[in-house]
């Protein structure tokens, strides 16, 4: 099990990723603007680049890290079920999650 506060974490970080998308997208957006050469955009979008720098560093949805839901471990982690390798073969063995079977030939 991971530690309450590293959860915790996670979710702050989730909470403040989703708070912040918009207005980091508006920005990243000007800022991309800029390269088509045109030499107005160049300092909005340098203002823009100053404003996103101005956000909290944790949110950017890169800061986020995959926990398993259940145990909250990082490593092993599954995508598609949103667990770790050890809650998954557990879940699956006693036909907890559907469409998952054991192989065997």
């Amino acid at each position: 099990m991971a530690k309450e506060s590293m959860k915790a974490r996670e979710v702050k970080r989730a909470r403040l990723a989703a708070k912040y998308a918009e207005r980091r997208a508006e920005l990243k957006k000007t800022v991309n603007a800029a390269y088509d050469g045109d030499p107005d955009k160049l300092q909005a979008a340098y203002e823009a680049a100053q404003k996103l720098q101005a956000l909290p560093k944790n949110a950017s949805p890169i800061r986020k890290h995959n926990r398993c839901s259940i145990t909250g471990r990082p490593k092993g982690y599954m995508r598609t079920f949103g667990l770790s390798r050890i809650q998954f073969r557990e879940m699956a063995s006693k036909g907890l999650i559907p469409g998952v079977k054991k192989a065997s030939w």
